[in-house]
């Protein structure tokens, strides 16, 4: 069973941009959306995926069965690759809808949840030396009690009321931009729940409530927690 992990952010926040420190050489990324890393130097680090060159790192496929297919292929295919992350997977829902646009009634919604709860489960059917980091949006919504809160982003009420995507993943973590009263900017992951977000870790794996965007240093804590 591969690790998964939940990131959960605005755009802008800094989601993409936590790929930067993490090593090229076993990372695989499915860019969902299509659109260019924002880090400096990141085609050097990351070549497109074919089966004219099998050997490289970025994938761009958007359907629940493309990326189905490409985790099974990199799960089976690649063993050097220990880091596959999913960029902008809100977008595989959202392409979805507008691809059926046209057809009448709930039942697309019921496929499109369905979709979306299938490659989010695939983590526990892949090997265990595999983290899969999901990185999606964030919408704001209200609890039972009319609070404020802000969860992963889904296409519609009825796909919310049949699955709580959060709720398929231990680690769930809230990009945030953050201004420091000198005016600085810090871009962050919060790992515990502040009461308007559903962020969550288990007890101690980190020591601070505030950690760097950082990928390649969630994978160390989550490494130094096991072992």
């Amino acid at each position: 069973m591969a690790h998964g992990i939940l990131v959960i952010a605005e755009s802008g926040s800094g989601k993409s941009t936590s790929i930067e420190k993490l090593d090229p050489k076993e990372t695989f990324i499915i860019n969902v959306a299509n659109k260019p890393l924002p880090f400096p130097g990141w085609k050097k680090k990351y070549s497109q995926w074919s089966k004219e060159a099998p050997g490289g790192n970025l994938y761009t496929g958007s359907s629940a069965n493309q990326i189905e297919a490409c985790l099974g292929y990199v799960n089976t295919k690649r063993p050097e690759v220990k880091t596959i992350v999913i960029d902008d997977f809100q977008y595989m829902s959202s392409f979805e809808f507008f691809d059926r646009c046209d057809e009448k009634g709930y039942e697309k919604f019921t496929q499109i949840g369905a979709n979306l709860a299938r490659i989010a489960r695939m983590p526990k059917d892949l090997r265990e030396d595999l983290t899969v980091i999901f990185l999606t949006h964030a919408e704001e919504s209200t609890d039972l009690e009319g609070k404020r809160k802000f969860k992963a982003k889904t296409i519609g009420k009825m796909v919310d009321e049949k699955l709580s995507l959060e709720g398929l993943f231990s680690i769930v973590l809230f990009g945030k931009v953050k201004k420091d009263k000198d005016g600085a900017i810090r871009y962050i992951f919060e790992t515990q729940n502040n009461g308007e977000n559903t962020c969550k870790s288990p007890k101690g794996m980190f020591k601070d409530f505030e950690i760097p965007n950082d990928l390649a240093y969630v994978k160390k804590a989550i490494t130094a927690y096991e072992n």
